[in-house]
């Protein structure tokens, strides 16, 4: 592809927006604008040790090898990737191997992005279509300790907050080896009586591999935010169309043999396409805010997993595919008055949610050409939450917590099999309890409790496999529980430096887990979790910030089914640190490492994954309105494995019962970026 053909247009139209957003009067002093949310003081405020926010520097000055990697803005989480860019990532915290979001929700301004009922996974949660200049901050929680976050939020949860008014607008081009090629334009403009701000981005990808990825992504956004009988109003726009080749995992053998190298494939039509299209709109009054929204999905993913094991004529590619339309709204507010006497403060809020789902559907393929449909699903999912809680200064020390959150979705399948529709429904209520007790100006500890949920596929519940004994089995459970408790420590000395400390656990009645042979997810049985985490922030000096967040988790299952009761993927320790520079003379630098220890990869623990180590980073330079970066992309060029499997597959030549084998795929090898942009 030429990508001058598309670039030269891309750049006319960064002109043409900057002639409109440039401010329209005399020239001023370009200044830096720096907000370190890790710096953000939560003493007094914070409702437990394990909730915090990340602000636009911390999420600027990091490389980003993958747009997903914004999930690590949330300290101890992990993300890797086991098959194409456009693809999903795979996420770990806690000891959680989430797959693509399974027990971890995100939410774009109050916009949910996790997908229920998904065709390659429950919870899929891609963040491909965010453009990461755009996002102002980012608050995460963890645990299930609090009554605003609802489905998927058992680990954690994210919200990305964007701009209203960018705080400069941007013109930038980036190149780099194996093909990459980024322009991103994106610029705030007083229009009329509001703000409009607007950004385009394109990239392109050959990638590393032998089979290269040829990956396209167009993303689009347009917001307008204006005044509205005493509030603020926000209406947004935002598009994404992906299309990429894949190398998934590949068998161990397959590399040590020379059959292939450590960056081959064994099937080479696999990849994938994604559009996703969104209206939203919000509205913000001070003490209360609403907002709704619709979505236009459509997914479809080819993979092979097994090779030739269940097929040796056709092999066992398949697809998957999800075509859906997503509507929601929400609204919270908050109130503060006197309870016996005592300061207390008010919240609650509700949201509805209804995901229309087409098709949802798994295909029989050779060559990317339909053969046969394994499944073929129209689902209709509707969801309707509730929250409340109370925040009560007890004492001049002591702030609890306690609130209420309550569930119901209802579901009608439309099966290709008859026999497998249905409708049903499920509804819960969870409670959540937060104390916090200030020791000194600078102390604060922290008790929480609570207990939350995450939706399963609800084609779960409506399929019923037919026994041996001719009797139907059981379904899968809707809405399975989650408990957590943690105790934490929260240390700060103003904005220069803060620590938290944490002791926490995790009870899950319904882990899931991946199959390989399938290339899907299913439940497992209840499993416990307890660890330990330390997160820190320093403001060492007035040029440089350093961070670091170590975990240390045991998980297994409650009960061993004859397999044993490891946690297949459940790392036992995970660390981050990093170090942001910012000096007076325009020159910036940022470095990150992330190690991601072993894991058990069948329950008997008999086999293990390796650890992994991954670097990342970046040199900048600015002068004026020009600005030059370099980015290193593991620059000590790591051959560990981004992520590993142990699964039975079949290669030419080889048993019909094919070999049970490590399946994995290595971290990128190393790489270098180069951009230059215009800052006004």
């Amino acid at each position: 592809m030429n990508h001058g053909i598309l670039f030269g247009p891309l750049i006319l139209t960064l002109a043409a927006f900057q002639a409109v957003a440039a401010p329209q009067e005399e020239e001023q002093s370009i200044q830096e604008v720096v907000v370190f949310g890790r710096a953000q003081q939560q003493i007094g405020s914070a409702r437990s040790a394990s909730e915090g926010q990340v602000g636009y520097a911390d999420i600027r000055l990091p490389p980003l090898l993958r747009v997903g990697e914004m999930a690590e803005v949330v300290p101890g989480m992990v993300a890797t990737q086991h098959s194409g860019t456009g693809k999903a990532n795979q996420y770990y915290l806690r000891g959680l191997n989430l797959d693509h979001g399974s027990d971890f929700a995100a939410h774009i301004d109050g916009v949910p992005l996790n997908m229920r009922t998904h065709g390659h996974g429950q919870g899929y949660l891609d963040l491909n279509f965010l453009i990461p200049e755009l996002v102002e901050t980012s608050t995460y929680s963890k645990g299930p300790y609090f009554s605003s976050e609802g489905d998927f939020a058992s680990a954690g949860s994210v919200e990305f907050s964007l701009y209203e008014r960018l705080p400069e607008s941007v013109m930038q081009l980036t190149a780099g080896e194996h093909g990459y090629r980024n322009g991103l334009l994106a610029g705030s403009a007083d229009i009329g009586a509001g703000v409009l701000t607007g950004a385009a981005d394109v990239n392109f990808y050959g990638g590393p591999w032998d089979h290269h990825e040829d990956l396209e992504q167009y993303k689009f956004y347009l917001s307008y935010a204006f005044d509205l009988a005493g509030g603020r109003a926000r209406v947004a726009a935002q598009g994404y169309d992906g299309d990429w080749h894949a190398t998934d995992q590949i068998p161990l053998r397959a590399v040590n043999s020379g059959l292939i190298s450590r960056l081959g494939s064994i099937d080479e039509d696999i990849g994938g396409g994604t559009k996703r299209y969104s209206l939203s709109g919000d509205v913000d009054f001070g003490n209360w805010r609403a907002g709704a929204y619709g979505i236009d999905y459509d997914f479809s993913l080819f993979h092979n997993f097994t090779f030739l094991l269940d097929d040796p004529d056709a092999g066992d590619e398949f697809e998957q595919t999800d075509n859906r339309k997503v509507w929601g709204a929400w609204v919270d507010g908050s109130v503060s008055g006197q309870f016996l006497n005592l300061q207390a403060t008010w919240r609650w809020g509700a949201d509805l949610r209804f995901d229309a789902i087409d098709e949802v559907g798994l295909y029989k393929t050779a060559g990317r050409q339909r053969l046969a449909a394994n499944r073929k699903d129209a689902v209709d999912e509707l969801s309707l939450g509730a929250f409340g809680e109370a925040e009560i200064f007890l004492t001049e020390r002591l702030r609890s917590n306690i609130g209420l959150r309550a569930d119901h979705y209802d579901f009608d399948v439309t099966a290709l099999q008859s026999e497998h529709s249905g409708t049903g429904n499920a509804a819960l209520v969870n409670p959540k309890l937060n104390l916090a007790y200030r020791l000194t100006d600078n102390l604060e500890a922290y008790a929480s409790w609570g207990r939350g949920f995450h939706s399963n596929d609800v084609r779960g519940a409506t399929f019923r496999e037919i026994l041996e004994d001719g009797t139907p089995g059981v379904t899968q459970e809707v809405l399975p529980r989650s408990e957590g408790a943690e105790l934490g420590l929260r240390y700060e000395v103003g904005e220069a430096f803060n620590a938290t400390f944490v002791a926490f656990s995790l009870d899950i009645d319904s882990e899931l887990s991946f199959v390989g042979d399938s290339g899907a997810t299913e439940p497992k049985g209840a499993s416990e979790r307890s660890g330990i985490e330390f997160n820190s922030f320093w403001q060492a000096n007035g040029w440089l910030s350093l961070y670091g967040t170590y975990t240390w988790t045991d998980a297994a299952f409650k009960l061993d089914e004859g397999g044993g009761t490891h946690v297949p993927g459940a790392s036992d320790q995970t660390f981050v640190f990093g170090a942001n520079a910012l000096w007076n003379n325009g020159f910036s630098a940022s470095i990150k490492a992330r190690y991601l220890g072993d894991a058990p990869l069948i329950e008997d623990n008999s086999v293990r994954s390796e650890d992994s180590w991954l670097t990342l980073a970046g040199v900048a330079y600015r002068t004026g309105a020009l600005e030059f970066k370099l980015e290193a992309f593991n620059p000590f060029d790591s051959d560990d494995a981004d992520i590993s499997y142990f699964y039975a597959s079949r290669l030419p030549g080889e048993p019909p019962g094919g070999i049970e084998d490590i399946h994995f795929r290595p971290l990128e090898p190393r790489s270098i970026r180069a951009s230059v942009a215009l800052r006004f």
